[in-house]
């Protein structure tokens, strides 16, 4: 029977952050990790299974090439640490789960070997003794979390020298006992300055070189950490701004610039994009960019947030926008603005009384 390849990518350090961050946000950035490092399967592996924070990918009876699973490998990690850095880029986010994400780092195991298979519910998964030898290399003496690790028996397979030395790759040579069996490997560190990562388009940074056209403010009993949280929650928005049908958006990824999400308000779809603006160091900011806005060229919406004392935050809503018709400007404005500032300052109302429940709730 020809061998198997067994690949595992894991998230190292997943268990610290997600024990020592804000749970619903550290679940989407993992997800959203697994689900890059899935895309980055070049060599038609097959998905086994996910394991909390690893994947379990196999190629049945066959070993890729050196050169495509060295290949494999670094696209892996390439991918890995491209979206840690446009997470870290565009973060909007305070929490900790996004402050912390790109300390995040990536370890792959790739074993070999021949599989048999048993079924779970329908789910035909690979089984056996390298199976199991595979996920124990998880826990091995490299010192190090950011690595690759390739059995010995594989890099025979595939004649890849213990010496092995590139721009990426410099590979050594290591062991550990499992079982009372003693199981060679070779090992190489993973430095992310010698990936080519992918570029980011830039994040929309919004310069005004005027004052806004509105401004409501309210305090809120709660830190603006906490506050900004409710607010840039798009599953939140029904329950506190009026009008609004749904929030369609991507339940998968957290907030950041350039996310983008529609409000059906009144049976009409408001399409926006996330934004931002240069503030004071000791002030959060989010802001919209409506894409395609009703009776106006151009409108932003900023949530300004700022720590006025322990458990007092004070919200700023700024309303930018540009109208070309003089016809509007002169005739509808005034009624617009007066309707706007309306239903922003019963938006607040209905934040207020949210929030107010929900820390009722938690406490």
């Amino acid at each position: 029977m020809a061998k198997s390849l067994l690949f595992i990518p894991d998230i190292s350090g997943y268990t610290k952050f997600i024990q020592t961050t804000e749970i619903e946000h550290s679940q989407h950035v993992i997800s959203e990790l697994l689900e890059v490092l899935v895309n980055a399967n070049t060599q038609e592996l097959k998905l086994a299974e996910i394991e909390g924070d690893a994947l379990f990918f196999y190629k049945e009876n066959e070993i890729p090439s050196q050169e495509n699973l060295l290949a494999q490998i670094e696209s892996m990690f390439t991918a890995f640490y491209s979206h840690l850095k446009m997470l870290e880029k565009n973060r909007v986010c305070p929490c900790n789960a996004c402050a912390t994400a790109p300390n995040l780092q990536l370890k792959v195991i790739v074993h070999s070997g021949t599989i048999q298979h048993i079924e779970v519910q329908g789910n035909r998964k690979p089984f056996g003794k390298q199976v199991i030898e595979a996920h124990r290399l998880l826990k091995n003496s490299v010192e190090s979390d950011n690595y690759t690790l390739i059995t010995r028996s594989l890099a025979l397979d595939i004649m890849l020298s213990p010496y092995y030395s590139s721009k990426i790759f410099r590979f050594r040579q290591g062991s550990d006992s499992y079982d009372d069996a003693q199981v060679e490997y070779i090992y190489s560190i993973i430095d992310p300055k010698e990936l080519r990562l992918k570029t980011f388009p830039e994040p929309k940074k919004l310069h005004f070189d005027y004052p806004p056209h509105l401004v409501v403010k309210k305090d809120f009993p709660i830190t603006s950490e906490k506050l900004m949280e409710y607010v840039t929650n798009y599953s939140y928005r029904k329950y506190w701004q009026d009008g609004v049908d749904k929030v369609e958006y991507d339940g998968n990824e957290v907030t950041r610039l350039g996310t983008e999400h529609t409000c059906v308000i009144n049976g009409k779809h408001l399409n926006f994009i996330t934004v931002t603006k240069d503030v004071p160091e000791d002030v959060l900011v989010y802001g919209e960019l409506a894409t395609s806005p009703i009776f106006f060229d151009e409108l932003v919406q900023f949530y300004v947030f700022k720590q006025v004392s322990e458990n007092v935050c004070e919200l700023s809503v700024e309303t930018f926008w540009k109208v070309k018709s003089h016809i509007k400007r002169i005739f509808l404005m005034p009624m617009i603005r007066k309707s706007f500032r309306k239903n922003l300052n019963h938006g607040l109302e209905g934040l207020y009384s949210f929030v107010v429940k929900e820390m009722g709730e938690i406490d």
